[in-house]
């Protein structure tokens, strides 16, 4: 069935020849010879036209970029100047100011002017959506952390007794 698909859409012919597509040359005479690429795209799974999601249409695409998050963690509930970002994170000027730009057209940071100078601070309202998200597995860590904390009491109540080669067969 795959081959009847794969025949379909790279040929019979290309197929025979082992993936390879015999075009005919131009002027000469010679049979030309070119390389059919076998990609998702030709069994109809993916397709190289579709653009990834911009960073700039939500909120969750835009703190996809670790050094988004970094700026976002370094701003914090205060408000900053460029200068001291880069500072603080050993970032260039420009990739920060790019950064920036993200950050502000999905809305979670805002800037303000004073003068020349341009302040940075976070948005909290449109950083709430990420909190809530995340808050979904805030739950699920919070109950691994439990039983963590659960079997090192009792590796403490069994008292000092207790061999380490012992805890690692217990696993």
């Amino acid at each position: 069935m795959i081959v009847k698909m794969l025949e379909s859409v790279i040929g019979e012919e290309d197929m025979a020849s082992g993936g390879r597509a015999i075009r005919p040359g131009q002027g000469s005479g010679k049979k030309k010879e070119s390389k059919v690429h076998l990609t998702y795209s030709h069994m109809g799974m993916y397709c190289f036209g579709m653009a990834r999601a911009s960073t700039t249409s939500d909120a969750f695409n835009a703190v996809a970029e670790p050094r988004r998050r970094e700026i976002l963690n370094y701003l914090g509930g205060t408000e900053r100047p460029v200068w001291e970002i880069v500072a603080a994170l050993g970032m260039e000027q420009p990739s920060v100011s790019k950064h920036l730009r993200v950050l502000r057209d999905v809305g979670l940071v805002r800037m303000r002017c004073q003068g020349r100078q341009k302040l940075y601070r976070t948005n909290a309202e449109a950083i709430r959506p990420l909190h809530e998200w995340a808050g979904t597995f805030e739950r699920y860590w919070q109950h691994q952390l439990n039983r963590v904390k659960e079997r090192a009491e009792a590796i403490v109540r069994q008292g000092s007794d207790v061999n380490p080669q012992e805890l690692k067969e217990k696993k």
